[in-house]
């Protein structure tokens, strides 16, 4: 499962008013090759299913991955932090054994 904090669920759904998202558009989640740690997170807004992907919802939102990227974000928490030290959204990942300074890259 990936899990969306409160903090995440209200900057989505401001993105959505936004960007006129409308419900056919989810959370898609991916862990790319790169970064400083080796592995790093993508998050997009998409409305085209891909063969594979692993679905879930949380909190009324609909979060979508590709089954290579779960592995590594089971029990993942997507999260929001902003003002001035703020860091966006980011993932409070317990599989990750190591994560750079900017907390956009990780290690197993």
């Amino acid at each position: 499962m990936v899990f969306v904090a409160n903090s995440a669920k209200d900057r989505i759904l401001r993105i959505r008013e936004k960007e006129n998202y409308g419900d056919d558009y989810f959370i898609r989640v991916e862990v790319l090759s790169g970064g400083c740690s080796g592995l790093t997170y993508n998050m997009t807004f998409d409305n085209q299913s891909r063969e594979g992907d692993q679905v879930f919802e949380d909190k009324g939102e609909k979060v979508v991955t590709d089954l290579k990227s779960f592995l590594y974000l089971c029990n993942t928490t997507l999260e929001f932090s902003g003002g001035l030290n703020g860091k966006g959204f980011y993932f409070n990942n317990p599989n990750a054994a190591r994560t750079c300074a900017c907390g956009e890259s990780f290690s197993l």
